[in-house]
């Protein structure tokens, strides 16, 4: 058989061979396309591989959540004594006492009278130990951030800033003088003085000028509804002023606990009576208070307990009254001088007009005259708005001694 030669000697390709060529070329195409696709097969198998592993993780933090949520809640308890076989006697926070079972995976030697444990709601076995011993009410009453009054900023009250410094600072700044001279330092303060006169922020001024650890509480926040729960937390309030001496106790609003013992009282004033008689024990009791100076404030001192107003106890009754003529010059200075007034304002005027107004009162006016000249849209205060700031300030004190507010029968 011959065989065709083409124009340049070399032998044509036959046609079958042409046809087998592109079919090895598609299946090569078709190869690496499969090829592809069982590589993103298997990226997907990986990922979704992945996102089952971290639903199950999640599904898992669910459960015991829902688990959780689900367990009963836990009561609040104290050990009171700790009896063989793994029992113990425990006060609730109700002031019941129960013998109950301990956790047998807590080790008996931490477990000692007075250690706050939780309960179980429906058995009042012992689950755990809790790791603060104090109240929250009371762990949290230490001051962290230091209040941005000063003494400079409260007017008409030298007098009683010297005698507060001497009672409180002096014995903490200056104890060898104390010493030397033979004397005891003074153990409180107790501020006195009708509603807006500077009693707390004189406290203020002192936690921010002294280097002690300050240390506030409200008295009614010492009120509290359960058998001896008043007492505890006066009892833990003095322990935390005892490991952070030096150190400073304000005690504001002392007549929420402070009143005067009665013999017809009701069961919920028998037990503030026990909470004052917890702050009289630890104001002047068996344990010294080394190292901590108390202040509280009232604008009620004539409801306050005699116990409580004897020296030993308050060294120091310090009076805050309301400002006389050069103590209102002294505030207006402290309160106008941020605010643009115009020459106009007669500063002599305003205090021949604001007689028996506190410096509460008096700082109401210069911030009511500057939004009166806000509303008008001045550019400073004038006489004509601090005249119509006086008259609505006068108007709201005019209505407060109508209704008969302590604030002015008091102190009139």
């Amino acid at each position: 058989m011959s065989t065709e030669v083409d124009g340049f000697g070399q032998d044509a390709a036959s046609p079958v061979e042409e046809g087998g060529g592109r079919e090895l070329s598609r299946l090569e195409s078709r190869i690496t396309k499969l090829r592809e696709q069982a590589q993103t097969l298997m990226s997907d198998k990986v990922f979704l591989e992945n996102e089952i592993s971290s639903l199950k993780r999640r599904l898992s933090r669910l459960d015991d959540e829902v688990r959780m949520l689900k367990s009963p809640p836990l009561v609040v308890g104290q050990i009171q004594d700790i009896m063989e076989h793994d029992r113990a006697v425990v006060r609730s926070s109700n002031g019941t006492i129960f013998v109950v079972s301990l956790n047998p995976h807590l080790s008996i030697n931490d477990l000692r009278p007075g250690t706050r444990v939780s309960l179980n709601q429906d058995t009042l076995a012992v689950m755990d130990i809790l790791e603060s011993g104090r109240d929250p009410l009371v762990s949290g009453a230490e001051l962290v951030e230091r209040p941005r009054y000063k003494f400079t900023d409260l007017g008409g009250l030298d007098d009683q800033i010297q005698r507060l410094r001497e009672a409180i600072e002096w014995p903490l700044s200056r104890p060898k003088d104390f010493l030397d001279m033979g004397i005891e330092p003074p153990k409180g303060v107790l501020l006195v003085g009708p509603p807006g006169c500077g009693k707390t922020m004189l406290a203020q001024a002192v936690a921010a000028s002294s280097d002690a650890t300050f240390i506030r509480m409200v008295g009614s926040e010492l009120a509290q509804k359960y058998i001896g729960e008043g007492g505890r937390m006066v009892r833990e309030l003095f322990e935390m002023a005892r490991e952070r001496s030096p150190a400073i106790v304000f005690l504001d609003e002392i007549d929420a606990i402070g009143a005067k013992r009665l013999d017809s009282a009701t069961s919920g004033d028998r037990e503030v009576q026990r909470t004052l008689m917890q702050l009289l024990s630890e104001l002047d009791g068996f344990v010294r208070l080394e190292g901590v100076k108390i202040i509280a404030a009232t604008n009620r001192p004539d409801i306050l307990d005699d116990a409580l107003l004897r020296p030993g106890r308050f060294d120091r009754i310090i009076e805050i009254p309301y400002p006389d003529e050069d103590g209102r010059r002294a505030i207006l200075d402290i309160h106008l001088s941020p605010i643009r007034t115009t020459r106009s304002v007669d500063k002599s005027w305003i205090i021949k007009r604001t007689e028996g107004w506190s410096g509460a009162d008096l700082k109401a006016l210069c911030t009511e005259a500057g939004m009166e000249a806000i509303r008008v849209k001045a550019k400073s205060v004038s006489m004509k708005h601090i005249r119509a700031a006086q008259a609505t300030i006068e108007k709201k004190r005019e209505e407060s001694r109508r209704k008969g507010s302590p604030r002015h029968d008091l102190w009139a």
